[in-house]
């Protein structure tokens, strides 16, 4: 991981170049610009001398090229503009000249309203009733017809690809590759068993996708719209109930049960959950593990990344993963949360 970087694409994203794709748009920054933390795209908080649909300080994004099409990031947009008529709380972007997604400065870009929050209280069963009420609504919408062009959550992309990858770019080093390849193999049979097709669960529906405690924004409940919301629906897909509620848990068995139980408690308020897909939480936790890890190693010339996780790739790095993958293969024997 320590050959030389080649030149990435948002090195030619300058300040300039930013400015210049607002003007283009005929929108006219005062000159503050603020990088936003994104490791996926790059994500700026500008403020406009004339506001622009009442909003004098929006959000630009400008997308990753290569990782998602343009009907796909059009995908997102719409999805956003369903779950927004049906007062799902999230933050869409701006439709300008007709469009949501735009070109400058040689990247697909898009502007959104600036909406702030603070990171959920996680720990209170109130709130994790609110979020379960607050994800059965999107999933509602989700639910009415599946993406068209955004991929599904499935052993394939999630796990055969990214270890196919892994191998053929020689990332695991030598020393560690035959206990991580053990390991995976028997995390995928497992894998592969409980996400069989003809599972007992529902089936997909369009998705956050990645609903960690990190991407869902909290604002005062005596506010207006006060309560969770979502800023972003970059990684939206299909994929089953169960994936937007199993990052919000934590600690042990008995803990993980209570805010489950918290969370199905609001969610059923709103919508049927499928008890069947409690038996999905450790596969997916899988899926996770493996594909983030090729997601590190797919990033890495990006500069962003070895300076954010400067642990990855060593072999002690990849000596965790296989203990990982082998807490996971013995989760995935247990019997599955009950609640």
């Amino acid at each position: 991981m320590n050959e030389p970087m080649a030149a990435h694409p948002y090195a030619e994203l300058t300040p300039e170049r930013v400015m210049d794709a607002l003007s283009d748009l005929g929108l006219w920054p005062d000159g503050r610009l603020l990088a936003l933390s994104s490791y996926e795209n790059r994500v700026y908080r500008v403020h406009l001398d004339e506001p622009v649909q009442g909003h004098a300080t929006v959000v630009l994004k400008f997308y990753r090229p290569g990782r998602w099409s343009r009907a796909q990031i059009l995908e997102e947009h719409d999805f956003a503009a369903e779950l927004l008529a049906a007062e799902v709380p999230v933050v869409a972007p701006l439709v300008l000249n007709g469009q949501t997604l735009h070109r400058g400065a040689g990247f697909d870009f898009s502007l959104s309203p600036l909406r702030g929050g603070r990171a959920p209280e996680l720990d209170d069963e109130d709130v994790l009733a609110w979020i379960g009420r607050f994800l059965a609504r999107m999933h509602s919408v989700g639910a009415a017809r599946p993406f068209v062009h955004r991929p599904s959550l499935d052993v394939q992309t999630f796990a055969q690809e990214p270890a196919h990858w892994l191998h053929t770019q020689q990332m695991i080093p030598l020393e560690v590759e035959r206990e991580w390849r053990e390991a995976f193999e028997a995390a995928l049979a497992l894998v592969q068993e409980k996400m069989a097709p003809g599972a007992s669960h529902r089936g997909a529906l369009r998705l956050h996708g990645d609903c960690h405690p990190g991407n869902i924004l909290w604002t005062p409940a005596e506010l207006p719209g006060g309560g969770p919301h979502f800023v972003d629906l970059d990684d939206a897909r299909m994929g089953p109930a169960v994936q937007d509620l199993w990052m919000l848990l934590s600690g042990d068995r008995r803990q993980r049960t209570q805010q489950l139980s918290a969370l199905l408690d609001g969610y059923e308020q709103v919508r049927d959950f499928d008890r069947a897909e409690l038996n999905l939480i450790e596969p997916l936790r899988t899926l996770r593990l493996i594909h983030y890890s090729a997601w590190l190693a797919r990033r890495w010339q990006d500069p962003i990344f070895p300076i954010n996780f400067p642990w990855f790739g060593t072999p002690d790095y990849w000596r965790g993963q296989v203990l990982m993958l082998q807490e996971q293969v013995e989760q995935m024997r247990e019997p599955p949360l009950v609640v």
